[in-house]
């Protein structure tokens, strides 16, 4: 066996068939964005806005919960298997809501999805860094959220459009199948275990005193609340997940109350997570040469102005370009976040620091959909929409006054 080496250079196969993999992870959540709303409505009865975001909620809890434990998981067994583990979950979701004949099925479903992108994801990342070392970590991020979230868009449009052609199930579906067996056989066969690259990478980093792993109590404190930048990046991703909750849940029911069609729907579905895919490829390297603070700030702001005028210009052209901005400003602090949690955790202890930051974020999902669908149900969606763009809009706020400049190579929290 050759010698370990880090860099991105050196390890490019290994890291191309990570970001080919994550492709299909996203994949398997681009399944839901553009049809499931509609088919709580149309296809099952349900009135309630809140009954209909009840399968985010499924999701982000679940999703949020095994982060945490997954990440410290792998800093002890190993990624590979976690991963592995994770595609298993993925295979029964498309069969659930294929052959639901009640909504729980759905949010079975959903528990299922979220597991599944918990652990896929999150190993996805965690490997990445891994093998990339220090350096490059802003550009490695950027480039496996590309891919997740580019296939997240490209399956939302295809699934509208499926859908628009024949009906809401179980046609879309049946590429979920597919998708989960492939994700199956590639972390299996092809995806080599890489907490080696993480223990090669302590063992010559400066910083000493994290030679030993503190307790998982300690790490979600630090990561959570006892650092004031990671309590920034905590809520800015927090925040971001909510107004995405939102969007997954709202949108497509907003857009239908217009008279919009599910293929035009699902167009507009796809332009947030593309655009935001796509530009993570530039915004990922782009931190690691200015630092995280401003992209962080700024693309907070910028995603609010896109939700706002989804709602104040009710127009297909307003709503493509909204949803672009959305994009933008995801694009600009979703892979910046992550490498900002880099930045401050020590190799020993990153996956599981990483962790804690994901499970508030992906705890959003579950506070947007419960949020902005009981605003929708007391006040309208309207409302619902708004509420979310001023809540975004003081996340970007809370990160210019809070948040330190970061860049690589500091560490600069210590449990």
């Amino acid at each position: 066996m050759s010698e370990m080496r880090l860099g991105l250079r050196e390890n490019l196969a290994q890291f191309t068939l990570l970001v080919v993999l994550n492709a299909f992870v996203g994949a398997m959540v681009g399944l839901e964005r553009t049809v499931l709303p509609l088919l709580g409505e149309q296809e099952f009865g349900l009135s309630s806005k809140t009954a209909i975001t009840s399968f985010i909620v499924s999701f982000g809890v679940t999703k949020a919960i095994i982060n945490l434990m997954a990440a410290r998981a792998s800093d002890r067994i190993g990624r590979k298997p976690i991963l592995v583990v994770g595609w298993l979950f993925a295979l029964p979701v498309p069969f659930l809501i294929i052959y639901a004949p009640a909504w729980w099925w759905i949010d079975l479903a959903n528990v299922l999805l979220g597991a599944n992108q918990a652990m896929a994801w999150s190993m996805t990342v965690i490997m990445k860094i891994d093998l990339v070392g220090p350096k490059r970590r802003g550009l490695a991020l950027g480039l496996n959220e590309f891919a997740g979230y580019f296939a997240v868009g490209v399956m939302s449009w295809v699934t509208g459009y499926i859908a628009a052609h024949s009906a809401l199930r179980p046609q879309p579906f049946y590429l979920g199948i597919v998708i989960a067996v492939v994700g199956i056989a590639i972390s299996s066969l092809f995806v080599r275990e890489t907490r080696s690259y993480a223990h090669l990478e302590a063992a010559t980093s400066p910083q000493t005193s994290s030679g030993v792993r503190p307790s998982l109590q300690n790490v979600f404190y630090v990561t959570s609340l006892g650092n004031v930048g990671l309590f920034a990046a905590c809520q800015a991703g927090l925040v971001n997940n909510l107004n995405d909750g939102m969007s997954w849940g709202l949108y497509p029911l907003f857009f239908a109350a217009y008279g919009l069609g599910v293929g035009s729907i699902g167009t507009i579905k796809a332009v947030y997570p593309i655009v935001w895919g796509v530009l993570q490829v530039v915004t990922g390297p782009l931190s690691d040469r200015v630092g995280r603070k401003e992209l962080i700030a700024w693309g907070m702001i910028v995603q609010s102005g896109g939700i706002w005028l989804t709602v104040l210009v009710p127009s297909y052209v307003a709503w493509l370009v909204g949803a672009a901005l959305q994009g933008l400003g995801t694009a600009m602090v979703y892979p910046t976040l992550l490498a900002a949690i880099t930045d401050h955790a020590h190799p020993a202890w990153r996956a599981t620091s990483l962790g804690v930051y994901r499970f508030w974020r992906d705890l959003g999902y579950a506070i947007g959909a419960l949020l902005s669908g009981a605003v929708a149900d007391l006040v309208g969606i309207a409302a619902a929409i708004y509420l979310v763009a001023a809540l975004t809009f003081v996340s970007g706020l809370v990160v210019a006054r809070l948040m330190g400049q970061t860049r690589p190579h500091k560490a600069l929290a210590h449990p």
